[in-house]
């Protein structure tokens, strides 16, 4: 699958939003991409997944675990084709915990799966819980990386496809300079 083939489908779902946006960063963008919109599609998502996952061939994995709620599709399919258990980290006051009695091992071998990438907070939360119960991170797979190289883990992070938008600190935004609305999409 050709980076032309994948932005082909996030172009007709819908996906690459234009406008003023507030990222869960904190930072402002006049693009956006809504990974629901293309994972909406399961044909759609289990093939954009597998891609993703080959990217992990010959490593071994004993589960995939994803940030809900974004990662939640992204984690699952990924798990599909590896071969592996997919679970996912809900947000509890601020900070991601296993609930719906998932777990993890010490010694399990994870890999950290995710839509989108911009400063890579979620997944360090997600990263950090593993190793809290003794994980070993083997690597951390996202749909779309938007970071324009500003994330670094230290662990494999490869992505289906990098996107670089301009994002802005509120206070020098040119959307806000404008009074363009500024919306707050994705998940919270």
């Amino acid at each position: 699958m050709t980076d032309k083939d994948v932005l082909d489908h996030f172009m007709k779902s819908g996906a690459l939003l234009e406008g003023h946006f507030q990222l869960r960063s904190g930072l402002h963008s006049n693009r956006f991409f809504q990974a629901a919109l293309v994972l909406q599609y399961p044909d759609i998502a289990e093939r954009l997944c597998a891609e993703l996952a080959d990217k992990f061939k010959g490593i071994k994995v004993d589960a995939v675990l994803s940030p809900a709620l974004g990662g939640l599709i992204v984690g699952q399919e990924v798990g599909r084709r590896i071969g592996c258990k997919a679970i996912f980290a809900e947000k509890e006051n601020d900070n991601l915990v296993l609930r719906r009695g998932f777990t993890i091992s010490k010694g399990d071998k994870i890999l950290v799966a995710e839509d989108v990438v911009t400063k890579g907070g979620r997944v360090d939360q997600t990263v950090k819980l593993a190793r809290s119960m003794g994980a070993e991170v083997v690597g951390i797979a996202v749909i779309v990386d938007r970071s324009t190289g500003d994330v670094k883990f230290d662990v494999p992070f490869k992505s289906l496809l990098k996107l670089q938008f301009d994002t802005y600190e509120p206070a020098a935004c040119p959307l806000c300079a404008n009074k363009t609305p500024l919306v707050k999409p994705g998940s919270k």
